[in-house]
């Protein structure tokens, strides 16, 4: 062990991890790629039919399989508007536009409560535990809590024609009477409950960045005669940076992997997305269609990642 050198100690302390993960993520992905290179088995026993390559691929990003899923993969024009884009109707908009929206949300509300946690006042350890609690909440229970809340005729937030909430009364963001039956609204309520549980990662990830600064620092800006806006700017984002775009990625993989809290609070049928079609087709045996679709979402995961990764290796100043 002394004669390794530092690289090669490290890569033997992570070889266990690495073995770890090539056996529950590395092998499956692997073979759901296989499967996606054969037919969908719709009659006997096999589940797979003939090898087909890459049909199956092209079949999905043409819209030639968007008459076997529950919605389409890709965005669809109308045939009398040609410029008129159906975007929720397409299961890959819906996740971008869940994924961007939650994750936009959830770094600056975090990233402010982090801020306010990371000042000495009294009562800090009671409100860091209030907002731990909303992460605790198991995501069936959270979604069964806000499809309450706007149920019509049940939840508080639903108001009727005579009688309309202040969600109905938003302008441009109001919500219909009716808000879980129709893609639009759903998702929006989807990403208000999603940024209500999953802030509380953010903050705390952004947290334990922003203690591990050296508060010397500040002294010094301070002695300089230095804002605090320009504290903040030459001190505090600079060096939380990191922590902010780690905490994005893992944030952003999650969301992209959406499912429990659509299924709960208005369905795959009301709000698509791609996790919700991966399901949706094996549940239907469309087995290679269902591998198609996770494959393309990892490989989509995959893109993103790598940008994550570049933009970390820049704020670190090199790989």
């Amino acid at each position: 062990m002394e004669s390794l050198s530092e690289s090669a100690f490290a890569y033997f302390l992570l070889a266990p991890a690495l073995l770890l993960m090539t056996v529950i993520a590395v092998y499956p992905l692997i073979q759901t790629f296989s499967y996606s290179l054969f037919a969908n088995q719709l009659t006997g026993v096999e589940r797979l039919g003939e090898f087909v390559g890459f049909q199956n691929y092209v079949a999905l990003f043409t819209g030639a399989r968007d008459a076997s899923l529950p919605s389409s993969f890709l965005p669809t024009f109308s045939s009398q508007f040609p410029f008129v884009t159906n975007w929720f109707n397409s299961a890959l908009m819906v996740t971008l536009i869940f994924t961007v929206f939650s994750v936009l949300f959830e770094t600056i509300i975090g990233f402010g409560q982090a801020l306010i946690l990371d000042q000495d006042f009294r009562g800090r350890r009671w409100v860091r535990v209030a907002i731990i609690i909303p992460w605790a909440v198991p995501i069936v229970i959270q979604g069964m809590i806000f499809f309450l809340m706007f149920q019509p005729n049940i939840g508080f937030l639903v108001g009727t024609p005579g009688n309309p909430s202040i969600m109905n009364q938003l302008g441009p963001l109001s919500i219909s009477f009716t808000p879980l039956r129709n893609t639009a609204d759903s998702l929006f309520l989807i990403i208000i409950a999603d940024v209500w549980k999953t802030t509380a990662f953010m903050a705390l990830l952004i947290l334990a960045g922003l203690q591990s600064i050296d508060r010397s620092l500040y002294d010094v800006a301070k002695v300089s005669g230095a804002t605090k806006w320009q504290q903040f700017k030459m001190i505090t984002f600079p060096l939380i940076l990191p922590t902010v775009l780690v905490a994005m990625l893992f944030r952003t993989i999650a969301a992209m992997r959406v499912y429990g809290i659509i299924e709960t609070m208005a369905g795959c049928t009301t709000v698509p997305s791609l996790s919700c079609l991966v399901v949706s087709t094996f549940n239907n045996s469309l087995y290679a269609t269902s591998a198609t679709v996770a494959f393309v979402t990892a490989a989509l995961i995959g893109i993103v990642v790598s940008v994550y990764i570049v933009k970390f290796a820049d704020a670190e100043g090199g790989f």
